[in-house]
C-alpha cells in the first residue's frame, strides 16, 4: 500500500515566561496577558528611534543598563510604574508600550526565535542557542526561525495528537475501502514465502513459520525480557527476531508480523499515518500467510455454492483466532465471493476499536470521519452478543436507516477486556451465510439520541436532578502518543535489550570456543 500523508496542523509556539525577579517584576506586573518579549522589542524599537543607549534611557527611570537590557530581551517582566516612567521617558503613550505587534519585521522575527528558544520544544532538539545581535542578519534570522518552526510542525505530526490519529485512520479506511480491502502485492509476497518452503496447505505451523524466517535470512528467538512496549524486537544487525515466551496468543502471528517489516520493506515511517499503514500491512501480511489465498479462496467458494459461509469454519480449518479468520473472511469475500461486507472489534461498553466496511452500513463517526472510539448502538449485532456466554457464535438481523443488515459476532475475554468481532452482509446477501435462519431482530434509530443514547422519558423524570455520575476519563482519547519514529516505543529500553542479547550471545560463543581441559 502507498503510504498516506496527513496534513500539518499551523504550528503554535509554546511561551514560557521567565520568573518574575526583584525589583523589576513581581505583583504589580504587567498582567499574563501581555508578552513581556513583545514589550521589551517596543521599548527596544522605541529607544532607538529616540537615539538613546541602553545607559541613557536607564538613568532616566532609575534602572541600570543591565537591567533595562533584561526587560528589552524579554527576559524580566517590568511593573506597569516602570513602564510608564520609561514612556514618558520615551514621549510615549503608556499603550504603545503594553499593545500592538512588533514595531518591525525584524522585532517580530526576534520575538518569535526568542520565544522559539525558550520553548520546551526547543529544549528537546538539543542544539546551542542562537543570540540575536545586531550582526545577525534579517535573512539569517528568518531562516533559523523557518526551520525552526518546520521541525516543531514535523515533531507535532509524528507525536500523533488525537486529531492526527482519527484523520489517519478515516484515510487509511477509505483506502482500504477503496481497494475493496483487497491488496495483490500483499498477497503475492506472502504466497510466494508458502510455496517457497513447501507448504502444501492446511494449518501453518509453528516450524512453518520457522522456515519462512529461515527463507528471508532471520531466526526467531523467543525470550522472557522482550521490553514491555513492543510486541518483538528485530535486530537488523544480526538478522534475529526476539518474540516474548509468554503473551502472545498466537506466537505464529506476532513472528510474521515482525518479518512482514522486512519481506515488505519497510522504511522508519516518517509520520504518523505511515506508522499506522505499516501496522495494517504487517497485519495483513501474517494473515495471508497462515491463512494463504490459493487455498482458502476455494475453501470460501465451495461453502458459498452450498450457502454455508461460516467464519468458524475458516477458524478451524486454519487454527487461527476468530479476528484473524474475520480479517481474511473480508479480504477475500469481495474479491472471490463478490460479497461485500463489514467488520467491527467493540468493546463490552460499545466503544469501537477497529473497523471496515464496503456494503453501505453506517458506523457512528465524528465531523473527521474517524469511527474509532465512537459507540455502537445498543441494538446492534456487536453489543447485543454480550448478552451471549463468551465464545458463544451470535446471529441477529438489524434494520436500520441504510439498510437491512445480517450479523455474526461473537464475544471473548482478552487482557484488555471483553470484546466482540462481528462481521456483516447487506440482507440481499445473506442467502449465502450460515445463521441466516436466526430469529433474532432489532431495530436502530442511531444516529438519532431517541434510539439508545437518551433514557426512556419516564426514567428520565423519576431521576431528573437525583444523580451526578463521576466519570470514567479515557487518558489515551486526550494523550498525545509519545514521539518518536514508532510512536510509544521506549528506544533506550529496546537498545539495551539487543545490545544486552548480543553480550550473552558473544560470551555463550566464546565459552563454546575455549578448549576443554
Amino acid at each position: 500500500m502507498p503510504s498516506s500523508h496527513l496534513r500539518v496542523l499551523p504550528f503554535r509556539p509554546s511561551v514560557r515566561l521567565e520568573g518574575a525577579d526583584d525589583g523589576a517584576a513581581g505583583g504589580h506586573g504587567v498582567g499574563a496577558g501581555t508578552d513581556p518579549v513583545s514589550v521589551g522589542r517596543r521599548v527596544r524599537h522605541h529607544r532607538r528611534v529616540a537615539d538613546l543607549t541602553l545607559a541613557e534611557l536607564g538613568a532616566r527611570v532609575g534602572l541600570s543598563a543591565s537591567a533595562l537590557s533584561l526587560l528589552e530581551n524579554g527576559r524580566r517582566e517590568a511593573r506597569v510604574s516602570v513602564l510608564g516612567d520609561l514612556a514618558r521617558a520615551l514621549d510615549l503613550d503608556l499603550g504603545e508600550l503594553l499593545s500592538g505587534g512588533p514595531p518591525t519585521r525584524r522585532s517580530a522575527l526576534e520575538v518569535r526565535w526568542e520565544r522559539a528558544q525558550r520553548s520546551e520544544g526547543f529544549q528537546t532538539l538539543g542544539i546551542p542557542q542562537v543570540r540575536v545581535g545586531a550582526g545577525l542578519p534579517d535573512d539569517a534570522l528568518e531562516a533559523l526561525v523557518g526551520l525552526y518552526e518546520s521541525v516543531v510542525g514535523l515533531q507535532q505530526q509524528r507525536a500523533a495528537t488525537p486529531e492526527f490519529a482519527r484523520i489517519a485512520n478515516a484515510e487509511l479506511r477509505r483506502r482500504m475501502r477503496e481497494a475493496d480491502n483487497y491488496f495483490p502485492e500483499i498477497e503475492g509476497r506472502a504466497a510466494e514465502l508458502v510455496r517457497a518452503i513447501g507448504h502444501e496447505g492446511g494449518v501453518v505451523s509453528k516450524a512453518d513459520v520457522n522456515r519462512i524466517a529461515e527463507h528471508i535470512g532471520f531466526e526467531l528467538r523467543l525470550v522472557p525480557d522482550v521490553p514491555a512496549s513492543t510486541r518483538s524486537v528485530t535486530d537488523l544487525e544480526h538478522h534475529r527476531v526476539y518474540l516474548p515466551e509468554r503473551g502472545s496468543h498466537d506466537a505464529r502471528a506476532a513472528a510474521l508480523q515482525a518479518l512482514g517489516h522486512v519481506v515488505l520493506e519497510h522504511e522508519p515511517p516518517r509520520d504518523y499515518a505511515e506508522f499506522l499503514a505499516q501496522r495494517v500491512e504487517i497485519n495483513y501480511f501474517a494473515a495471508a500467510v497462515l491463512v494463504p489465498e490459493a487455498s482458502a479462496a476455494p475453501f470460501l467458494q465451495q461453502a458459498r455454492a452450498v450457502k454455508d459461509i461460516a467464519l468458524e469454519d475458516l477458524r478451524d480449518e486454519y487454527a487461527v483466532s476468530y479476528e484473524t479468520a474475520a480479517h481474511r473472511f473480508c479480504n477475500l469475500a469481495t474479491r472471490h465471493l463478490d460479497l461485500p461486507v463489514h467488520f467491527m472489534r467493540t468493546s463490552a461498553d460499545g466503544v469501537i476499536y477497529k473497523a471496515y466496511e464496503n456494503d453501505g452500513v453506517r458506523f457512528p463517526m465524528d465531523g473527521t470521519g474517524a469511527i474509532e472510539g465512537a459507540r455502537v448502538c445498543r441494538a446492534w449485532t456487536a453489543r447485543v452478543v454480550f448478552e451471549r456466554p463468551n465464545g458463544e457464535i451470535y446471529a441477529q438481523y438489524t434494520d436500520t436507516g441504510r439498510g437491512t443488515f445480517w450479523c455474526t459476532a461473537v464475544a471473548e475475554q482478552t487482557p484488555q477486556g471483553r470484546f466482540s468481532v462481528s462481521v456483516g452482509v447487506p440482507f440481499d446477501q445473506v442467502r449465502w451465510m450460515r445463521g441466516r435462519d436466526t430469529r433474532e431482530r432489532r431495530t436502530s434509530r442511531c444516529p438519532d439520541p431517541r434510539c439508545c443514547t437518551r433514557p426512556p422519558a419516564a426514567l428520565a423524570r423519576e431521576w431528573d436532578g437525583k444523580v451526578w455520575p463521576s466519570a470514567r476519563a479515557h487518558s489515551h482519547l486526550l494523550a498525545v502518543l509519545p514521539p518518536g519514529v514508532f510512536p510509544g516505543v521506549d528506544d533506550t529500553e529496546v537498545l539495551r535489550f539487543v545490545a544486552t542479547q548480543e553480550a550473552a550471545g558473544n560470551a555463550i560463543r566464546d565459552g563454546a570456543a575455549q578448549p576443554h581441559a
